[in-house]
């Protein structure tokens, strides 16, 4: 008679929650944080979502309810201001992530170096990084003023007018703005570059040294590959930034003079806050939204973010 095969028991249900536990306190862990993601952004994202479905000014409130696609299609159709405050945002992001780009790799290859006061030059360049926006337009108000601002020492060396302000001019406003936001924005790029610096491998530098290449081509075949996914992100985050400049602009120019000045976050805000009319102002913003999304994808799809650097 064969003997009989052992019948295996199941572990008791107390081992079995123990085992189970472990794998459940992670995500216990992080249910508060999520909880407050899904609280203070997702509930906000899809408030707004739905408002750009309605008619929502709190002025007329006799023709608040469902509008369906009617704000969207005001928006594409007859609103006359969209366009070409979609069209100065689109010039004001290219402008200024190109030369903050440029500015804050030179910056970051400078500081980079080995040199006596180096510590305080690093400070000096990561600074203005700490100023708020309302902070740096006030600052650069009070130097572009037409009666205490260097306006009118270049009017005493003969150069320009007195009483003439940069910021009231259509002919320079869009360069003192940008020059403002350069100030604030080039060591954004000069800290995240210069931290990748610092991982590139010396021992690189000295065998192409070794092998006759100079610091222009050092730096366009192992400098420029390495800080390749730097510069993606950098770019790709300063971009999505800057096309949501609300601050610096309102308070520095306030969209004008003639509205020259006036991005898509920035109609949005006039809309929302001094026209009252929040449904459209909604609707504007998932516009804005869907484009953001959509440049984004297109841009880390053409650069190969995170791919091979080869």
């Amino acid at each position: 008679m064969a003997p009989t095969a052992a019948v295996a028991t199941p572990p008791p249900k107390e081992s079995r929650r123990r085992r189970a536990s472990p794998r459940r306190l992670p995500y216990l862990l992080i249910a508060p944080a999520g909880l407050l993601m899904l609280g203070f952004i997702a509930y906000p994202v899809l408030s707004v979502f739905y408002y750009s479905l309605q008619n929502y000014n709190v002025t007329k409130p006799w023709r608040n309810g469902f509008a369906g696609l009617d704000n969207f299609r005001r928006v594409f159709t007859e609103d006359d201001q969209f366009w070409p405050t979609l069209g100065f945002s689109a010039q004001w992001v290219v402008t200024q992530v190109t030369l903050q780009l440029l500015l804050g790799l030179a910056l970051a290859l400078i500081v980079n170096q080995t040199f006596i006061g180096r510590g305080i030059s690093r400070a000096m360049v990561f600074s203005p990084w700490a100023v708020s926006g309302v902070l740096t337009s006030t600052i650069w108000i009070l130097l572009y003023n037409s009666s205490t601002g260097f306006s009118r020492y270049l009017a005493d060396a003969g150069i320009g007018e007195y009483g003439t302000s940069v910021l009231s001019d259509t002919g320079t406003v869009f360069w003192a703005a940008t020059v403002t936001e350069l100030w604030r924005g080039v060591p954004f790029f000069a800290i995240l570059i210069l931290a990748d610096l610092q991982s590139v491998s010396k021992e690189l530098y000295e065998a192409a040294s070794v092998d006759g290449a100079g610091r222009l081509r050092q730096f366009f075949h192992i400098t420029l590959p390495h800080l390749r996914d730097a510069i993606i992100l950098a770019t790709l985050l300063r971009g999505v930034w800057e096309f949501n400049n609300v601050d610096l602009l309102y308070t520095l120019t306030g969209g004008g003079p003639a509205g020259e000045t006036t991005t898509l976050p920035l109609y949005v805000a006039n809309t929302g806050i001094e026209g009252h009319d929040f449904g459209y102002a909604s609707a504007l913003t998932t516009v804005a939204f869907v484009i953001l999304l959509f440049c984004s994808i297109v841009y880390l799809r053409l650069s190969k973010f995170g791919g091979d650097r080869t």
